[in-house]
């Protein structure tokens, strides 16, 4: 009934913002006109405007410290609902702001407006905080925004401890909650106001918390779903990947949805060229620029991150700049982190490698339960050299109960064809592993020996299966790992840079790239998975694995007429 309704909806109502980029660039608003009713969008803004900002010196109104952005938001929030119908024409609104642009402050007085507004008796308003503390502080200020205005007071009645604030005529309740818990059992609010849903999206129950939310909503016609919130501090996956993939698609026209997506965040053109680097460009992205954050706050800020380095600079940039990150950057990266992207060609695929090459070698490293199992291979082109390179990998499903907290990258990976779940490794992993290998061997690109690269600990039963399936010991490499893996390690960051390895542009192995860690040993740099966590870099490993094998100068076994009949294709 509700997709019914949805699919007959005003064009007038349709929220794209083709020209997001030079209303961006102009200082021009990143809401699209539309046809509000304007006696509820002004009615809910005198309301915001007159309430009071608890935690500012001479508690201000919203009205005397906020921008023009800001009021842009309220009325496109609260003038899309027609009162004569009780509907609202835009459900769900989704603002991607960085870093001290006052997100919690007008998170709290949206829910206390929505509060003062609503209709529906016994009303629910969920305000969901990333964290407790954050819970704590939002509302604090919900609190004292009542607290400073005598007619609020006497208008709705605050529970500290349960942090819930009552309207005692509606009996309407504001809820603040956190989203460290369990917060959403059979959700029936009518207004949700979520504070930084990158937090949020990468929790592993994130999924069934949208879904709750949306289908209580849905039975909510005169409600809205308002999403605040920063870049992610790492590399968009889950739920939160979703969120920020559909409200793009919705201010660029690809998808039509009840939804206003308000984002600020640079072109991708300038994105590429590293111009969030010049301050020039920061004011775009920071509409509180000098209200609530300082030019010079964020230059100091800037500075202590170059110097800290790249990691440092990158957190910089997704936090107060809404940089996306390609790859999250965490302390101890590994080198070639930056330079994978630049290596990526998307376009490539395991055929195409195939074709092009004139020798392959693949490598594996396996892994138990709760690891995955990364199988790569690595061609060298039969005329440029470059290495060129693909990966797959398999994992239990009992890893997705063992490794929470990456659930949700894993089972994104999964819906991308780059990882297999399996109930049983041995039985569904290692025959495609054999039939990938048998499928090199057949097209006569494996050298005459040290075509399969492994580390010899817990591969037993692949090593089974390879001489079930006619390969000889022979073509099998024992690939020592640790200190002795070291040069691979700083061979592979050399070529990525200088263009000689590329690789396919696989979501794998840039998440395992993005939680590759290092450790020195002597004079030698070693990546680990003791190091690297809970985070997985198998494939990265069988990465390393192949790079060892190539450094060998391995020849295939085709000869010059296999090659002329093959198309050669050049990767740039």
């Amino acid at each position: 009934m509700d997709g019914a309704i949805e699919l007959q909806r005003d064009p007038a109502w349709n929220t794209a913002l083709p020209d997001w980029q030079d209303r961006l660039l102009n200082g021009r608003s990143m809401v699209p006109d539309l046809p509000l009713c304007d006696a509820v969008a002004e009615k809910a803004l005198r309301i915001f405007k007159r309430l009071k900002v608890p935690d500012l010196i001479g508690t201000p109104t919203y009205g005397e410290v906020c921008e023009e952005w800001v009021f842009d938001l309220v009325r496109a929030i609260f003038g899309s609902y027609d009162p004569e119908t009780k509907r609202r024409a835009i459900r769900e609104f989704f603002l991607l702001i960085p870093k001290k642009n006052g997100k919690s402050a007008i998170a709290a007085a949206i829910i206390v407006t929505a509060a003062i507004l609503n209709e529906r008796p016994q009303a629910e308003l969920l305000l969901i905080a990333p964290t407790q503390e954050i819970a704590k502080i939002a509302f604090k200020q919900a609190r004292g925004i009542i607290a400073l205005d005598q007619q609020l007071s006497g208008l709705f009645r605050v529970q500290t401890h349960l942090k819930t604030i009552t309207h005692q005529t509606t009996e309407a309740e504001i809820k603040i909650l956190s989203a460290d818990g369990d917060v959403i059992t059979g959700s029936k609010a009518t207004y949700i106001l979520i504070d930084e849903t990158h937090v949020l999206g990468h929790k592993h129950k994130a999924p069934d918390i949208f879904l709750e939310l949306r289908g209580g909503l849905s039975s909510r016609p005169e409600g809205f779903m308002l999403q605040i919130t920063t870049q992610s501090k790492e590399r968009p996956s889950g739920q939160f990947a979703k969120e920020l993939t559909r409200a793009r698609d919705v201010r660029d026209g690809k998808l039509d949805r009840p939804v206003l997506a308000v984002l600020y965040e640079l072109p991708e053109a300038m994105l590429k060229e590293e111009e969030w680097r010049d301050e020039s460009t920061w004011g775009l992205v920071n509409p509180n620029l000098d209200r609530s954050v300082s030019l010079e706050y964020l230059r100091d800020e800037y500075i202590s991150a170059e110097r800290d380095g790249p990691e440092s600079l990158a957190l910089f940039a997704s936090q107060h700049l809404n940089v996306e990150i390609g790859i999250g950057l965490n302390s101890g990266r590994w080198v070639g982190a930056d330079y994978w992207l630049k290596a990526a060609r998307p376009e490539m695929d395991l055929d195409h490698i195939l074709a092009v090459s004139e020798v392959v070698v693949a490598g594996v490293d396996g892994g138990g339960l709760d690891d995955l199992l990364g199988f790569g291979i690595m061609g060298r082109h039969a005329e440029t050299k470059q290495w060129l390179q693909w990966a797959k990998a398999w994992a239990d499903r009992d890893v997705l109960e063992l490794r929470k907290a990456i659930a949700p990258e894993l089972l994104d990976l999964e819906k991308a064809g780059e990882l297999v779940l399996v109930d049983n490794i041995e039985e569904e992993a290692n025959p495609e592993i054999v039939e990938l290998c048998c499928r090199v061997r057949d097209a006569g690109l494996f050298p005459e020996q040290n075509g399969i690269g492994m580390d010899p600990e817990g591969v037993g039963s692949i090593i089974d299966a390879l001489v079930d399936a006619g390969f000889s010991i022979e073509d099998i490499a024992s690939i020592s790992q640790g200190y002795k893996l070291n040069a691979a390690i700083k061979t592979a960051p050399v070529k990525l840079k200088n263009g000689s390895l590329l690789h396919c542009g696989q979501g794998l192995m840039t998440w395992c790239v993005g939680n590759a860690k290092t450790e020195s040993r002597g004079n030698a740099v070693i990546v680990t998975k003791a190091q690297s966590g809970s985070a997985k870099i198998d494939p990265l490993m069988a990465l390393f694995n192949t790079v060892m094998l190539m450094s060998w100068n391995p020849q295939g076994r085709a000869g010059i007429d296999d090659f002329l009949a093959r198309p050669v294709m050049a990767m740039n």
